[in-house]
């Protein structure tokens, strides 16, 4: 089907637009921007820069995507955003282009980022995000796969969320969240597993258990992070998924691991 592109819409000669798009009344897409397939930006949304968003995507009126990083440390070029399939960008989310010439701010398929959310410059986001309103994520951020942010919370630079992590509403992140784990307050810490969330995602009794072992282990008995890295390591069941995504998790970080309560 042809796009449906509304008369006020300002559409800039550098534009690639695919099938079956939607654009509202008095939009402005610009730049080098290519937009997929059934996406639909609403009335006075705005994508510009060297942006590339991904099929069915839905952009909520005065989002913007793709535009210049309030990082200081920026001196042209053309840096720009990257963004698969199936997301949804609320009324007012900001996500802006990396810093260094060439750089990508990258969010992958399938996430939720509702009202007044920020992604800052070279953010790299994973699938199945979910980020409430007002969270805030600061430039080199790293959010794997199925994160779910709390609203009015704030992730400091260069900082990473596990897979299947939770940070609470207001929380302040400072060091690296591991996976599967829940992190609250201010600055966060780590409060317990993210039962109920690995639950809906069918993670079975028994990854569940081991996701408990480790957590006693990094956050409970008094072990050194060092320590007890090793005895996660040197567990029989090592080689589980569960346990092997912590452990190359905690061994990449540069931050450290956010502390227990």
């Amino acid at each position: 089907m042809a796009s449906n592109i509304h008369p006020t819409a300002v559409i800039e000669p550098g534009v690639e637009i695919g099938a079956d798009v939607e654009i509202g009344a008095y939009a402005f897409v610009g730049g080098t921007v290519r937009i997929g397939d059934r996406t639909r930006l609403h009335h006075h949304a705005c994508v510009e820069g060297d942006t590339h968003i991904g099929r069915e995507c839905e952009i909520f009126p005065f989002a913007n995507i793709g535009a210049k990083t309030q990082d200081l440390k920026y001196h042209g070029g053309t840096p720009g955003v990257r963004i698969g399939d199936r997301n949804v960008f609320r009324e007012y989310v900001t996500v802006h282009a990396a810093t260094g010439d060439g750089g990508l701010t990258v969010v992958g398929n399938d996430n939720l980022i509702l009202a007044y959310c920020h992604i800052a410059h070279d953010c790299q986001l994973g699938n199945h995000i979910i980020m409430s309103s007002y969270a805030g994520l600061a430039g080199h951020v790293v959010v794997e796969d199925h994160v779910t942010i709390g609203a009015n919370a704030g992730v400091h630079q260069f900082c990473r969320m596990g897979a299947y992590a939770m940070l609470g509403g207001l929380s302040k992140i400072v060091q690296d969240v591991a996976p599967f784990m829940i992190a609250d307050g201010n600055p966060a810490v780590i409060r317990s597993i993210n039962k109920v969330g690995l639950e809906r995602k069918g993670f079975t009794a028994e990854q569940i258990e081991r996701i408990k072992l480790v957590h006693r282990l990094l956050f409970r008995d008094g072990l050194n992070r060092s320590q007890a890295l090793e005895k996660i390591a040197a567990h029989p069941q090592s080689d589980s998924a569960e346990m092997r995504d912590i452990l190359e998790f905690a061994r990449k970080s540069e931050r450290g691991l956010a502390p227990g309560a």
